[in-house]
């Protein structure tokens, strides 16, 4: 069944109450607080929405999670069987420490159709539209910055390639610099950047490098509505790691996986908040009695691009009395 076009809507609202719930939290040190603040007002905006959803990427297993956990129930229970992939605080360092960057994210497809990725490492490379289809990861570094140099009609040394700041990136940002690309290293979260390689405008030519795998199925749906790419492959740590990814259905949890096997359809649905300014998404600003948002939302089905900015009146919205941000 295909999803309802309003649904793009109603994930907005669910990505606005987790922003402005965690913003609440920015620069005050408590990354935990941040997070939970975001999970919660996630969760308490899914409960208003018709579908009947189930989380596949989520806050982690049910042991771990107290909601938004994997394999939990989203929804009033009626409407379309969906796949539900949520990071209702992406970069809860980057809100502790008031950094930029931090975005909370929903992705939604029908049933069976985000991969489940397990909470591992995944080596990744995204690109916007100009590039999709010509890079691969498997390619040298230097290959690939002028391959995306010449679908942008830019010379290599006008890229802009984002990389988490890890040691196990050293060799990655040695080859980025020989190459003669400009570098944006970040501290933490990778789905922001990614995203914002497929608009041109954003100052982001490249993400590249090795981050969560749930993060990457988030940016994967969103390219996917984009017509960017993204290529991943998924590095398990562990023999525990290595039969997860087999239950998955990967006979060599190694192999390359692409767009269309992290996001199996078309139809999907993805909306994103800006918690803290980013390249993409502006942060959170409260107001005298309310707060302004600034969220994207993008429809797969029909391409449609949306950046909704929004004022949120707190006397007058319900479910942000319920959320305690009427305080």
């Amino acid at each position: 069944m295909e999803m309802e076009r309003k649904l793009s809507l109603e994930f907005a609202r669910v990505t606005e109450a987790a922003a402005v719930a965690s913003a609440r939290w920015m620069g005050r040190g408590d990354k935990h607080k941040a997070d939970q603040a975001a999970t919660e007002a996630m969760r308490a905006v899914f409960d208003t929405i018709d579908i009947r959803g189930e989380v596949v990427i989520g806050e982690g297993e049910m042991d771990e999670a107290p909601m938004l956990y994997i394999g939990e129930k989203l929804g009033t229970g009626y409407g379309p069987a969906l796949d539900i992939a949520v990071d209702p605080l992406e970069g809860t360092n980057l809100v502790a420490k008031g950094l930029n960057g931090a975005i909370a994210v929903v992705a939604a497809a029908p049933k069976g159709c985000l991969l489940n990725a397990p909470d591992m490492y995944m080596e990744k490379i995204a690109v916007g539209p100009a590039a999709a289809g010509k890079i691969h990861l498997d390619a040298p570094v230097k290959d690939n910055l002028r391959i995306v140099a010449e679908s942008l009609k830019k010379s290599v040394a006008d890229l802009t390639v984002v990389i988490l700041d890890r040691p196990r990136h050293e060799k990655i940002i040695k080859e980025v610099r020989e190459a003669g690309a400009r570098i944006m290293l970040i501290s933490d979260g990778d789905v922001s950047p990614a995203i914002a390689c497929a608009f041109e405008d954003s100052g982001v030519d490249m993400m590249i490098g090795i981050g969560g795998a749930p993060e990457g199925v988030l940016a994967a749906a969103a390219l996917k509505c984009l017509g960017g790419e993204l290529m991943g492959r998924l590095v398990p740590e562990d023999d525990e790691q290595m039969e997860r990814c087999r239950k998955m259905g990967l006979a060599d949890p190694r192999q390359i996986l692409t767009l269309d096997d992290l996001v199996k359809s078309d139809d999907v649905i993805f909306a994103a908040t800006g918690i803290t300014n980013s390249n993409l998404l502006k942060g959170v600003r409260f107001t005298a009695n309310g707060a302004a948002t600034h969220t994207l939302v993008v429809r797969g089905k029909t391409g449609t691009v949306r950046f909704i900015e929004a004022l949120h009146r707190f006397d007058k919205k319900p479910i942000y009395n319920l959320i305690g941000l009427n305080v």
